[in-house]
């Protein structure tokens, strides 16, 4: 029931994470893009971390390496389907490439934000310490991600009372996920291990994919040396994380 609890309130605290939306009214738009810049670089370094220091070494005690590397293709490869079906875009720096977003990203985010929460109740199903890696891995991505998100709904003419409530909803549905991840599991022990090597395959696209070329963009080379910090940042954490448990 614990594991339940915090796989609850890891997801509330990430989906009210869709409110600091708000906060960014009041920051000049060249100030918010550096400020996302770093976060993105700390983000890329969690996940890659989370990925390769906890999710593939927890999967890989039991499983065997062929089922494990498989699953981490075939979900790096869903992952890339579902960008380009759902137009899925990130937009981390406040600009993104289709303009006809609207309802089409919120879609995309409610099934991005339901997969988080069936991660994080895999995390807690396996581990009071890989619960809190995978929610602190999500968390440091989402900040950026709502941010942007938000951005892309006042883009897109939406007012910012509807943006901010169609984006605190759609962030919502990681709760749904931790709920449905946890009765599921809590049937099935199994598929608690064949789902993170399903995680960590989404959290190599993630990082790979969305938000290192977002970094690879700047040409100012004090900043992109301390993003490349905050990177190392990133994956020290999760190595500490990992140290201590």
């Amino acid at each position: 029931m614990n594991g339940l609890i915090l796989t609850l309130a890891s997801t509330l605290i990430i989906s009210l994470a869709s409110l600091l939306g708000v906060f960014t009214l009041a920051v000049k738009k060249h100030k918010l893009e550096q400020f996302l810049l770093y976060f993105v670089a700390l983000s890329a370094g969690a996940m890659m971390g989370g990925a390769f220091l906890h999710l593939l070494p927890e999967a890989l005690e039991s499983l065997s390496s062929e089922t494990v590397f498989a699953l981490v293709l075939a979900s790096f490869s869903a992952f890339f389907i579902l960008e380009k079906i759902l137009h899925w875009r990130h937009c981390h720096m406040g600009f993104c490439e289709f303009h006809t977003f609207g309802y089409l990203n919120l879609l995309g985010d409610a099934l991005h934000n339901f997969i988080d929460g069936l991660i994080i109740a895999t995390g807690f199903k396996v581990s009071l310490e890989l619960g809190l890696v995978t929610s602190l891995a999500v968390f440091l991505h989402e900040v950026p991600q709502e941010i942007g998100d938000f951005g892309v709904l006042l883009y897109a003419g939406w007012s910012r009372k509807k943006a901010l409530l169609a984006n605190l909803m759609v962030a919502l549905t990681a709760v749904l996920g931790g709920v449905v991840g946890w009765l599921i599991f809590a049937k099935v022990s199994l598929l608690t291990f064949l789902l993170m090597p399903v995680a960590a395959g989404g959290f190599l696209y993630i990082s790979g994919s969305d938000l290192l070329p977002e970094l690879r963009q700047e040409k100012d080379l004090s900043k992109s040396f301390l993003s490349f910090c905050l990177f190392l940042a990133g994956l020290g954490i999760m190595y500490l994380l990992k140290l201590v448990s």
